[in-house]
């Protein structure tokens, strides 16, 4: 059964090759959900679609120091 929660279309960076210590991205109703390829079981930490792009919007452009 499929909720409105239940991601989608799960995808990690092309930058990662065939890396397994990275995160992937997946698809909500509302939104994203992100989770550690390391413990997929672990779960997942959802985002709206707001929060998903400021994000991002932080990552471009290099708010975070890295």
């Amino acid at each position: 059964m499929t909720t409105p929660h239940t991601p989608s279309g799960w995808r990690k960076s092309s930058y990662s090759g065939t890396e397994t210590n990275c995160v992937e991205v997946g698809r909500i109703s509302d939104g994203a959900a992100v989770r550690d390829t390391k413990n997929r079981d672990a779960g997942y930490l959802a985002t709206t679609l707001c929060q998903w792009s400021s994000f991002i919007g932080a990552v471009k452009a290099d708010r975070f120091g890295g």
